[in-house]
């Protein structure tokens, strides 16, 4: 395997970690979107805050990564897509921003009308930054960016763009949906397991509707990855994919919440993984192949070595933040606690 196809399948599977961890992510906000009004949504959106305060800003590792791996290993493809889809990537960029601030402030605000704007910002975001994402995907298989094509709306608002982004969104609201009903589960909140386990069952259904019909928008709009996804290596993993996400739905329904988890993000990251194989050896079909967006050999290797390292350094944490964060380890610092532990303070708060 040279060089190029092996930092390529690294930055595949970058993809992957990131759709299915901040996939969650986003689910969970659009979730709080969907919750109701203030009485009505306290509870679902309660456990959207406990569940996501100790892992929402790692979960943004994934997404430094592949932006690194993308500049550095693919320079061509970075000009490119950054280029033809500035426009969407940088409406995303804004709601990461807006969605990172109203998360982290919504909390903390003592005023009922700051609340709601920060709550608001949070859940909206969660909506738009996941579709926007989708959108440039959706433009990319279609062919219609190649290197120097000019940025223009029919890049990433034709009919697989809108398809894709839609898919994406709901992706996310099942993995969201999953993960907080294993939290639900976790945390005693009984009634929120059955809620938060109908809105899974109904986003899986969402996504094979779309599904049904991606397939039919891409025949006609992408039909090489078409013919990618439905033969060979690409088709194999779709089924998996579709397998395991009926596992999860067996799994809810037995409330088996921890391996629903597992398996939720099993068949969307083999999913990304589908759309991957289907477009080998292409980074954008049909224009620009791996060996003609890679950078020099000598980059190459130096950041496949920069990858190992990153990856002996930062994925032993990351997966023991996860495994505590599972196993309920992990809650939130109280005023309580941060009083006890103030300097010279005692048991019963500050000398």
């Amino acid at each position: 395997m040279s060089a190029a196809s092996l930092i390529a399948w690294v930055l595949l599977i970058l993809v992957a970690a990131y759709a299915c961890a901040g996939g969650t992510d986003y689910g969970a906000g659009f979730w709080d979107l969907m919750a109701g009004g203030a009485q009505r949504g306290e509870r679902p959106r309660r456990l959207v805050d406990h569940a996501m305060a100790p892992v929402w800003e790692a979960n943004n590792v994934w997404l430094v990564f592949i932006l690194v791996v993308m500049w550095t290993g693919f320079p061509v493809l970075f000009q490119t897509v950054f280029s033809a889809m500035w426009l969407p990537l940088a409406l995303a960029a804004v709601g990461l921003v807006l969605r990172g601030a109203g998360f982290a402030l919504r909390k903390p605000t003592r005023r009922l009308a700051g609340r709601r704007v920060y709550g608001a910002a949070f859940a909206v975001s969660s909506l738009l930054t996941p579709f926007f994402f989708g959108a440039v995907v959706g433009g990319l298989v279609t062919g219609r960016v190649a290197p120097g094509t000019p940025a223009s709306a029919d890049a990433w608002s034709n009919k697989t763009s809108v398809i894709a982004g839609l898919l994406t969104v709901a992706a996310t609201a099942f993995l969201g949906a999953v993960a907080l009903t294993a939290d639900a589960r976790r945390f005693g909140e009984t009634p929120l397991v059955g809620y938060f386990r109908l809105r899974a069952w109904a986003a899986l259904a969402v996504i094979a509707v779309l599904a049904c019909v991606g397939l039919g928008v891409t025949h006609a709009d992408a039909r090489y990855v078409y013919d990618g996804l439905t033969s060979g290596l690409g088709l194999v993993l779709v089924i998996l994919a579709a397998v395991c996400a009926l596992a999860t739905a067996v799994l809810l329904y037995r409330v088996a919440t921890g391996w629903a988890r597992v398996t939720a993000a099993a068949s969307v990251a083999l999913v990304v993984f589908a759309w991957g194989v289907a477009q080998r050896p292409y980074l954008i079909p049909t224009s620009l192949t791996v060996a003609e967006a890679a950078g020099a050999s000598t980059t190459l290797r130096w950041l496949a070595w920069v990858t190992l390292i990153a990856v002996m350094l930062v994925g032993p944490a990351l997966v023991l933040l996860y495994r505590l964060d599972t196993k309920g380890a992990l809650r939130p610092l109280t005023d309580a606690d941060l009083r006890r532990a103030a300097p010279g303070s005692g048991p019963e708060g500050p000398a």
